[in-house]
């Protein structure tokens, strides 16, 4: 991937929510690259800031109470947090394109797939209505839904879950956009379908040659589909890498933590289960240190004091962790 071109730079965003009780630093200082044709992994808790950096990505935050205080995110050398309304929404839904983590919500109940799905198509495409709708049965068809050009009538309720997803990622495809966003896809949906879900993507994104943003809380997920991972925490980047790499040698101990939480199939189950200690911190007026220490193993003095610096693995990966500062 690192041959492809960069479509997509992020740069020390930071999006910040002013609530009562303070500011709720729920990115601050993201940073990565999206190659054209890759699928990148974003791994961590719930609270740790991966859905909030993505709708940041499509300028998506409420206003108030969020704001996205600094940064940049350059799509094709352009700066989206700079565009005017008008221009980015040309960009949002055409160009990147986002499946939203629960389909039963982000459709709308009072109208037919095929209004939601035709609406799209003909604002980005410029299609009249007749070839829009044709277009939708296409790609109903593409996402393996039977008798596509019956069901496009059909409300949202009278399909199940599996289908929903379906739907929309038949809609979120449905522009051939250059980057498709996926806020866990599969979350509410049982194991056989999860894979029939991923499976769907990895071959609908490779045949149109689309770059894949996949947030997830699954590394088993993150394991069979995507080509590189970034590991949040508390808003933050900790660790990033290619798939292979992170699994392989893991470094930053939450990475750790979160490998060893994985049941594995390939040892016996005599052992107990791995679990991190402690809670996920408040990120309201964190201070400036390294927030994982009160459940780290292996904290030291300067963890409590200040964050640790990024550094780079000769194979390209990075980590921000003192145990390695002090190393490199």
């Amino acid at each position: 991937m690192a041959d492809e071109e960069v479509i997509l730079q992020v740069k020390n965003l930071q999006t910040y929510f002013m609530v009562d009780e303070g500011i709720v630093k729920a990115v601050d200082g993201v940073s990565f690259d999206l190659h054209k044709g890759e699928t990148l992994g974003i791994v961590g808790e719930s609270g740790s800031g991966k859905s909030v950096t993505n709708l940041s990505i499509i300028n998506l935050i409420p206003n108030p109470p969020g704001k996205i205080v600094g940064g940049e995110v350059l799509f094709r050398g352009k700066d989206l947090l700079k565009m005017p309304q008008d221009e980015i929404r040309q960009i949002r839904g055409n160009k990147i394109s986002m499946i939203f983590q629960d389909p039963m919500t982000s459709l709308n109940p009072y109208l037919k797939v095929s209004t939601q799905m035709v609406e799209t198509i003909m604002l980005h495409q410029k299609l009249d209505k007749k070839a829009a709708k044709e277009k939708a049965i296409e790609m109903l068809m593409l996402a393996g839904i039977p008798a596509p050009e019956k069901r496009i009538d059909q409300y949202p309720h009278q399909f199940s879950g599996g289908m929903r997803q379906r739907v929309m990622i038949a809609m979120g495809l449905s522009c051939n956009p250059e980057i498709l966003i996926a806020d866990e896809p599969t979350s509410a949906l049982d194991v056989t379908i999860q894979a029939q879900i991923l499976e769907l993507m990895s071959d609908l994104t490779k045949r149109l040659g689309t770059a894949v943003i996949l947030i997830t809380h699954s590394l088993g997920v993150v394991a069979g589909t995507c080509d590189t991972i970034c590991v949040m925490y508390a808003g933050r980047i900790v660790e990033r890498g290619r798939t292979a790499d992170i699994f392989e040698n893991p470094r930053h101990p939450y990475t750790q933590g979160l490998i060893r939480s994985v049941p594995r199939i390939d040892k016996e189950n005599a052992y107990r289960l791995y679990s991190i200690q402690g809670q996920p911190p408040n990120v309201i007026d964190l201070p400036d240190c390294c927030p994982f220490y009160p459940r780290c193993d292996r904290a030291m003095d300067i963890c409590k004091k200040k964050y640790p610096v990024s550094v780079k693995a000769e194979n390209g990966s990075a980590v921000s962790c003192w145990l390695y500062a002090e190393e490199h």
